[in-house]
């Protein structure tokens, strides 16, 4: 084989950047007065950026719905880039594994784990493995951990297929019990391989699932995930998760579709790619159970060959007519900036319609409304919100509907906005489904928690001045704001009391995760709408300039 010529010596670094000059004067400015010119560095190359990396350990589906297939398209999905290394083929259909060649020598991984794990700018990759075909591959790749430690571990006991196939034998078992697990930061074994993995106890119940992951805790990891998903008599798709300490019940819908073929690796791959983000694990775990429930979501329909278990589509958002047509609404946390909040009694004060008061709010410049009418019959509750819609969709501003999901669902609004006396956050998905936007008013760092949990996309925080729209609201002041911004996993709107001549003081006080504030009788008890919204953004614009949190930054330049 011929040799590689060397490079040449006088090349760029491999951090190899553009330069550009700036301008030798500007308008207004005498060229003897202009500034010397500068050179800027601009990073043009991506190995001067980290990408998230993750490493998959893992075996080959020549049907393309599991294995390191899945796990490729699950990373590249969520943002991260993914290498692998090999460990057995397989020979799959959508009727089941029709054989597996597992015998690949020893020393693979020993040669190409570490190039691969250590091959990519940023360092150690997040390692995930998933089928491990002999008990002389699990104890290679321990060695190799050993050897060349990485920054996560995420393992999926890879023993029993979505088909029912059997995929490791008890010498492999063993050999994960004794050797690996003690190396993993978190186990994801469903309700089979939980049971196979404490001598095939019967696991039937919720209560079973927590007991199940306590045990395979003491096996040695820092987190079990003990997944539901085949649990036949459970409504709601729900998983265990345990640190030694605490136990989450994570709750999704259960997706009725027969494309579930490689679920388990595709949810491994997505904690994975999370944490290579930066993500904690209990962060990890939630998105990749969205990202599972969604993917599924939009391929229950798909056909793909005859045998009972299909495969999903990863790429579900860039493949979905839906998505290419705009309508998969996701929150984007710049849309809370200037939240109005509608009042029917003040707009009929006005001699408004519901409608012209949106498009008044709107052209003002408002970036999402809520439709909120505590006092109107359903009937026309769903009129108003029908007639709403059609004004946002024009727009391209998100409504939401407070409280009523059946009016949400009926007239196909953007999602809704629930308090803490209403309908779980959780259930609201359920009814939902995974595209639409669900806030829940919060007061207390507990309530934020539980609403990110329940999978709420944003939580309202307030009052934060005395308000008269709403009876028996208690004050919580910037104190109770700061408290509820500073736990909140979620972002966080301002709600409240706020109005022209205090909504600057909120924004200035630049506490994390807050991302605007919601006003109702400072744009809906007033004259002119247009007019109010615009000076209100003009406000919550300047505050931006002097403050320095995140949403300033953002907003300075709109």
């Amino acid at each position: 084989m011929a040799s590689v010529p060397p490079l040449p010596q006088n090349r760029p670094s491999d951090a190899a950047a553009l330069l550009f000059r700036s301008p030798s004067f500007s308008p207004g400015i005498s060229p003897s007065s202009a500034a010397r010119p500068r050179r800027f560095p601009v990073v043009a190359s991506a190995r001067e950026m980290p990408w998230p990396h993750v490493l998959t350990v893992a075996g080959s589906d020549s049907g393309a719905g599991a294995g390191i297939q899945a796990d490729i398209k699950a990373c590249a999905a969520l943002g991260a880039y993914c290498s692998s290394v090999i460990t057995a083929v397989t020979a799959q259909k959508t009727v089941g594994v029709q054989s597996r060649y597992a015998r690949f020598p020893i020393f693979s991984f020993a040669t190409r784990g570490p190039c691969c794990a250590g091959g990519v700018r940023g360092g150690a990759a997040q390692v995930k493995t998933g089928m491990l075909p002999s008990a002389g591959v699990v104890k290679v790749l321990c060695e190799s951990l050993r050897k060349f430690p990485v920054k996560a571990l995420v393992v999926d006991p890879v023993m029993v297929s979505t088909s029912g196939d059997t995929l490791s034998g008890p010498s492999t078992l063993a050999t994960y019990r004794d050797e690996l697990f003690s190396m993993a930061d978190i186990i994801t074994p469903n309700v089979k391989e939980a049971s196979k993995l404490l001598g095939d106890v019967s696991l039937h119940t919720i209560s079973d699932m927590r007991n199940a992951a306590e045990s395979i805790y003491k096996l040695g990891p820092k987190y079990v995930l003990v997944k539901g998903g085949d649990m036949p008599d459970s409504p709601d798709a729900i998983d265990v998760l345990f640190d030694g300490k605490e136990f989450i019940e994570l709750r999704g819908l259960r997706i009725k579709t027969c494309n579930t073929h490689g679920t388990g690796c595709t949810l491994a791959s997505c904690i994975a790619a999370e944490l290579a983000k930066g993500a904690t694990m209990l962060h990890a775990v939630q998105v990749a159970k969205k990202f599972v429930e969604s993917a599924l979501y939009h391929s229950k329909d798909l056909v793909i060959g005859n045998g009972p278990q299909g495969p999903f589509d990863h790429l579900f958002e860039l493949n979905s007519p839906l998505y290419k047509m705009g309508s998969l609404q996701k929150l984007n946390p710049d849309d809370l900036f200037l939240y109005a909040v509608t009042d029917s009694g003040m707009n009929k004060k006005r001699g408004r319609s519901i409608k012209d008061a949106m498009k008044a709010a709107i052209e003002g410049g408002t970036t999402i409304v809520q439709l909120r009418e505590k006092d109107a019959e359903t009937r026309e509750f769903l009129e108003a919100a029908k007639a709403c819609v059609e004004v946002c969709k024009s727009s391209g501003v998100p409504l939401l509907i407070n409280d009523r999901i059946d009016v949400a669902l009926a007239c196909n609004a953007d999602g809704v906005h629930v308090g803490q006396s209403d309908m779980p956050a959780w259930e609201v998905r359920e009814l939902l489904g995974p595209g639409k936007i669900i806030g829940v008013s919060c007061k207390t760092p507990a309530q934020a928690e539980q609403a990110w949990k329940d999978g709420a996309d944003y939580v309202g925080c307030g009052g934060v001045f005395p308000t008269s729209t709403k009876e028996n609201n208690p004050t919580l002041g910037f104190e109770g704001l700061r408290t509820v911004c500073l736990a909140s996993k979620l972002p966080v709107v301002a709600i409240g009391g706020i109005n022209a001549g205090n909504a600057a003081s909120v924004i200035e006080l630049g506490f994390p995760n807050m991302k605007g504030v919601a006003v109702v009788s400072a744009l809906f008890d007033r004259e002119c709408v247009a007019t109010e919204t615009r000076n209100l953004r003009s406000i919550l614009k300047n505050a931006c300039s002097r403050s320095q949190s995140t949403l300033a930054r953002w907003h300075l330049f709109i």
